[in-house]
């Protein structure tokens, strides 16, 4: 059985400014982690507004990643190369549930949904930077869209 709420996931987090606050605070412990640190060697502050905006379009919002950053493309082919462990992954995911309990509101369905799309999305990253960079990728196809129901 669906569920019945009224508002798509971007607006139940909180908008745009809770998705940057949810970045930073995740991108904070990530830098400071001896396990994941070094996969962002090349960190920039750009880097939290760019996932920001990603989350966005992917949980409802403005699809601004597309119009103004490559889309999905854009963001699969950033992650070639990087040669992701699943001790990586797991690590990312543990900031992440912490990021998501301090930024996004007191809602579990709303966190749960969340950390969901985090874990799918995770699990394609860890595949796609097996490749090396240059890679060619083919057609993903559009920045996918997360609801309550998952992968819409």
């Amino acid at each position: 059985m669906g569920d019945e709420r009224s508002t798509n996931l971007y607006e139940a987090a909180g908008g745009l400014e809770a998705l940057r606050r949810l970045s930073r605070t995740f991108y904070e412990g990530v830098l400071a982690d001896p396990l994941l640190a070094p996969v962002f060697a090349g960190f920039t502050t750009t880097h939290v507004e760019h996932v920001a905006v990603w989350l966005a379009e992917v949980f409802g919002g403005p699809a601004r990643f597309t119009a103004d950053l490559g889309g999905h493309q854009s963001l699969l082919r950033s992650h070639l190369g990087l040669a992701i462990t699943e001790e990586q992954r797991l690590r990312w995911m543990e900031l992440m549930a912490d990021a998501v309990r301090a930024e996004l509101p007191e809602d579990e369905l709303l966190r749960r949904r969340v950390l969901e799309y985090f874990d799918w999305g995770t699990r394609i990253a860890e595949d796609v930077s097996a490749s090396p960079a240059g890679t060619d990728l083919g057609d993903p196809g559009p920045t996918p869209r997360w609801g309550w129901e998952g992968l819409q």
